[in-house]
Order: C-alpha cells, then sequence, then structure tokens
C-alpha cells in the first residue's frame, strides 16, 4: 500500500479527533450490520485499526502499513467464518471515509489531504474484499470436505468384516476418498473382508463401476476380498446393458445377504435359534 507521507497533517488531525471519528465510525458500521453487533463490540474493534490507519498516514511508522493490513487480512476472515455479507465487511472500511469527512466538511484546507486519505481508504477496502472472498471460498471448501468425510462412513459389522454404505453420486473425488477410508480401516482393524453397499447410489455407468473396480482392487492388495451389495433390478439391467464386467467379484442384492456370504468366506455360520 503507497502512502502519501503529506499526509502528516491529516494524520495529526485525526489523531487529535480519534474518540468524535471513532465514535462515529462505530455508528455508521453498526448501522450496517443491522444489529448484529453492538457500538461497544465494534469499537473495540475499530479502535486498533484506526490507530493503524493514523500511524500509516503519517508515514513516520514504516510498519504500520503491514500492521494495517495484517489487522484487516484477519477482521475479513473473522467476517466471513461468521456470515457476515461482503458488503457488511467492506463497510467496515468505507465508513471511515464518511466519518472523517464529516469531521473535515468545514475545513477546506485539508480537503486535498482528504483525497489522498480516501483513496487509501478505497485501496484498504479493495483488499478487505478480496480477503473476504478468500476466506469465504475456504469455508466453503472445508464445509465440502467435512460434508463429504460425513457422507462416506466406514462401518465394522463383525469381526473382520467392515462395510462401506455409498450414498450420492460416486465421482473421482469421493471414490478416491472412499478408498483411502477403507483401506486405513483394512489395515486398522485387521479385517479382511469388505462390503461395498450401492443402494444409496443414484446412478451406476461405466465410471461409477470402475471407481468401484479399482477400490476393490486396492483391497485386495490388502489381502481383503470385496463385496458389493445394493444391486437393485434396474441397476443390475443398466450393468448388462453397458456391459460392465465385475468379473469375479461378488455381488449381492442386499446388505444383508452381503454380510451373510462374508461370514460364510470368514468360515462362520449364522442359524436362528
Amino acid at each position: 500500500m503507497d502512502v502519501d507521507t503529506s499526509q502528516g497533517r491529516m494524520a495529526a488531525y485525526m489523531r487529535d479527533h480519534q474518540d468524535k471519528v471513532v465514535g462515529r465510525w462505530s455508528e455508521l458500521v453498526v448501522a450496517g450490520l443491522r444489529g448484529r453487533s453492538s457500538v461497544a463490540e465494534v469499537r473495540r474493534e475499530l479502535e486498533d485499526v484506526y490507530s493503524l490507519v493514523v500511524r500509516a498516514m503519517s508515514g513516520a511508522d514504516e510498519q504500520a502499513a503491514g500492521e494495517l493490513t495484517a489487522v484487516l487480512t484477519e477482521l475479513s476472515g473473522s467476517r466471513a467464518r461468521n456470515g457476515f455479507t461482503p458488503r457488511e465487511t467492506a463497510l467496515g472500511v468505507f465508513a471511515l471515509k464518511d466519518a472523517v469527512y464529516e469531521l473535515i466538511a468545514d475545513t477546506a484546507e485539508l480537503v486535498p489531504e482528504y483525497l489522498a486519505f480516501s483513496r487509501m481508504m478505497d485501496d484498504l477496502g479493495l483488499h478487505t474484499f478480496e480477503t473476504y472472498a478468500a476466506a469465504r471460498e475456504q469455508t466453503i471448501v472445508n464445509q465440502a470436505e467435512a460434508m463429504l468425510e460425513l457422507s462416506t462412513p466406514v462401518i465394522r459389522l463383525w469381526e473382520g468384516v467392515i462395510a462401506v454404505p455409498l450414498v450420492g453420486t460416486l465421482d473421482s473425488a469421493r471414490t478416491q476418498l472412499v478408498m483411502e477410508k477403507l483401506l486405513e480401516t483394512l489395515v486398522a482393524t485387521g479385517a479382511d473382508h469388505a462390503v461395498l453397499d450401492i443402494t444409496g447410489v443414484s446412478t451406476v455407468d461405466t465410471e461409477v463401476a470402475q471407481h468401484l473396480l479399482k477400490t476393490v482392487s486396492a483391497a485386495r492388495l490388502l489381502g481383503a476380498e470385496c463385496i458389493v451389495s445394493g444391486i437393485r433390478p434396474q441397476v443390475a439391467q443398466t450393468i448388462v446393458s453397458l456391459g460392465i464386467e465385475f468379473g469375479d467379484i461378488a455381488t449381492k442384492a442386499t446388505l444383508a445377504d452381503a454380510l451373510a456370504l462374508a461370514l460364510r468366506q470368514a468360515g462362520l455360520k449364522v442359524v436362528t435359534a
């Protein structure tokens, strides 16, 4: 951020009227937040920002500009994570221009320096918006990853038998996660049988089938056998019409049938009392 050091007089003027300007600035920001924060809360945030703005304008402190940028970056990130809108976030910077203008409106000799101050605040406002956008995008990515983790559980059905119930769309990214979690669980539990249940997979096409085959192959490298369950009649017809070959991979219509087969393969027998 390029700061004109000739603004020293403006900086001194703003320092002398800090209480008045910060108070008015806080009121403007709170009005834009529509009751989401109190004047006291906002004022505590803005007092530090104001001090850094004055220090940066004075030109006497070379570190002030960097500290100011860092504080605004943290403030923007916090606003993004807490659900504030871009407008509400940028208002925290741009409202200072209005508060300062009200102060110097009748002081004609400071108007040229106010214009330089206004350009400085525009730059800071753009930085705030860009930081907000980046933080918001990262928040969305984190939430998507968390939802993906939750939608891909690995369940222990029996001693030595685990299951991965799949729901929704099975794309490349999700397949990679399924494979990683399945292999990690196989190693951690020592299980030698796994059931991939696709009852909740909306469509089964060539790509989905290839994902399943790769997962089964990876599990076999660890010495585990996989059973694919949830093969509904319409899914079976689709697989046949597409010419997809599951080879020697066992398939079952239901998860219960797959569990019964896994237990038989493990040398166990299920009987009714």
